[in-house]
């Protein structure tokens, strides 16, 4: 026997058997941390929590979510924080801080009151407020009535919670019931999950209101207002609610009577003195006439008047609706003033509703053009205060618009699609592709540039297309290129000329026509000198295919610019084009 290795066996055994000892009260560890864990994350919390938002009164609820807002005041006389009101009212809620002004609009209403004051307007009458808007710690109260008699909003507060919830007319709520057989009935945890913090108790038989579901749970709002979730084992699904919708005693407004007639309007352009009537001869087709009467001269929102009443006995005479036309005279700075406070607004729309009476007008076309984008906001918000006093008057309310583009002031500022839900009708001024100073010739209105435009109004910004009216011109441009100008940017010039004036060049220089498919209309160009003279032309052609355009899209009709720029035979072949069907 090796004495060494005697020696050595005893030491080694041992080492061995700690080892093994180590390992087995790791095993046993992890083990028992395990079950541990298991207990825990699988056994419900017992523990209950008061939420955040109890920690004042009248917190307020929208589709079970807290605003981190409270509502001021008493249960008869709540208050509601304007942010809130605008959450849920949008545009119907308007704030000018400087005035201390409060605009609530709806389709057919505006009321006006002032922080602290109880006498307000409703549609330009009087009217008495029962609580006042009020500032509470340099924060804006709206009281809940107005709120509810114009809009409908549906208000509840938990009786014993005082939680504040707001539901909108003809908002859909699903709501859940605790089966009356769970005796001990089922917990509202603050998330989605056993461990979670208790909320409240909520007994058999209650029921639930249910915002969306997490994780296997529903997000609720039990009767008290209080928010979380319940498992969806506990709960059984009921029918849908629906909010009431806002009643109304008032007729709807009903823009164009004209039953199976598509709108012809034409603009009448007024610079000075009116139209001798006598003059005018047949406009066939045409059944409304917009004459540029009416311009802002200030920005306190003064309107300067040319209007004729011989000119509406004209009109009406021929079975043709008069829509006087409203310009801001294209003038930015005069229009961001009168546009920035109710005071101004209100001024304009007061005058035009005289005008209107006085010249027996049937409809109003605002044309603002070369705004500031930082109005985009404020002129919206002139549409909805002047829509319903017009509709009031039976007063039909349409806006010029341009195609969509990246222009500043001649585009940005337009919000179509806000514009297009207050409005009777919308005109998209589908020309000047190639400007006056365009630096490069071309159509006034290619047929396919027309198309997109009317397809983006009607895509990206949602007008409906029964509110959409196509404005073409009447005029063209005789573009002069110049090749040996000494300077580049006075290579090419332009000449505005009416449909009559082409033709008779056509006629003087014998020129032929050319159709040209990319632009959908004839095309004509010669030389003189040392220049080449280009025309893109609008006649019958043009006029047709812009028509066939308007019955493509259901649009609600045309507009042409301008009265006076026509050939004879435009309105015959126009009227046959848009009013036929299909």
């Amino acid at each position: 026997m090796n004495l060494n290795t005697d020696l050595m066996a005893g030491p080694r055994r041992s080492r061995r058997r700690t080892g093994r000892w180590i390992f087995l009260m790791l095993v046993f560890v992890v083990a028992a941390a395990s079950v541990m864990w298991w207990q825990a994350s699988h056994s419900a919390n017992s523990s209950y929590v008061k939420p955040q938002y109890t920690s004042k009164p009248f917190p307020i609820m929208i589709q079970g979510k807290w605003t981190e807002a409270y509502a001021q005041g008493t249960e008869k006389g709540l208050l509601v924080p304007l942010p809130v009101a605008q959450s849920l009212l949008g545009d119907g809620v308007h704030y000018e801080e400087k005035t201390e002004s409060i605009i609530l609009t709806t389709n057919t209403k505006v009321l006006h009151f002032k922080t602290g004051e109880l006498d307000a307007t409703l549609n330009r009458k009087p009217f008495a407020l029962t609580f006042a808007a009020k500032k509470v710690d340099g924060e804006l109260y709206l009281p809940l009535a107005p709120l509810t008699e114009l809009f409908g909003v549906k208000m509840e507060i938990g009786e014993s919670s005082g939680i504040v919830s707001f539901f909108m007319p003809e908002q859909a709520v699903q709501h859940a019931a605790v089966p009356e057989k769970t005796v001990k009935g089922i917990k509202l945890r603050e998330g989605p999950g056993k461990s979670f913090a208790i909320v409240e108790d909520i007994p058999g038989g209650s029921d639930l209101r249910l915002w969306g579901e997490s994780d296997g749970w529903y997000m609720a709002q039990s009767k008290s207002g209080n928010i979380g979730y319940v498992a969806k084992a506990g709960v059984s699904l009921l029918a849908i609610e629906t909010i009431d919708p806002v009643t109304s005693t008032d007729e709807p407004f009903v823009a164009w009577k004209g039953t199976g007639k598509r709108i012809n309007l034409t603009w009448e352009a007024v610079y000075s003195a009116n139209p001798d009537t006598s003059k005018i001869g047949a406009l066939a087709g045409v059944n409304v006439v917009s004459p540029t009467w009416f311009e802002l001269v200030d920005g306190k929102g003064k309107i300067r008047s040319i209007a004729d009443s011989s000119y509406s006995t004209w009109a009406r005479s021929k079975g043709i609706q008069v829509w006087g036309l409203f310009s801001n005279g294209f003038e930015p700075d005069r229009t961001h003033t009168a546009l920035a406070s109710y005071e101004s607004r209100f001024a304009m729309i007061q005058q035009m509703l005289a005008y209107a009476k006085t010249f027996k007008l049937q409809g109003i076309n605002i044309d603002f053009e070369n705004v500031y984008t930082k109005d985009k906001d404020n002129l919206v918000q002139f549409m909805r205060e002047m829509t319903p006093i017009m509709h009031e008057q039976n007063l039909v309310v349409s806006i010029d618009v341009t195609p969509i583009s990246n222009s500043e002031m001649w585009s940005a500022f337009l919000d179509r699609e806000r514009l297009g839900s207050i409005v009777d009708f919308m005109m998209v001024m589908a020309y000047d592709e190639h400007w006056a100073a365009s630096p490069v010739a071309g159509s006034v209105s290619s047929l396919p540039w027309v198309e997109t435009s009317i397809k983006r109004i009607l895509e990206e910004d949602g007008v409906p297309s029964d509110k959409l009216i196509l404005g073409m011109p009447l005029y063209t441009r005789m573009w002069t290129d110049n090749p040996t100008a000494d300077k580049e940017e006075d290579r090419m010039s332009s000449k505005t000329m009416d449909m009559d004036a082409v033709n008779e060049l056509i006629k003087e220089k014998k020129l032929k026509p050319v159709y040209s498919e990319e632009t959908g209309q004839n095309y004509v160009e010669f030389k003189e000198g040392t220049t080449i003279k280009k025309i893109w032309i609008e006649d019958a052609t043009s006029i047709q295919a812009r028509a066939l355009l308007a019955k493509k899209y259901n649009l609600a009709g045309v507009a042409s610019w301008r009265r006076g720029f026509e050939s004879s035979d435009i309105w015959g072949v126009l009227d046959k084009e848009l009013q036929s069907r299909p």
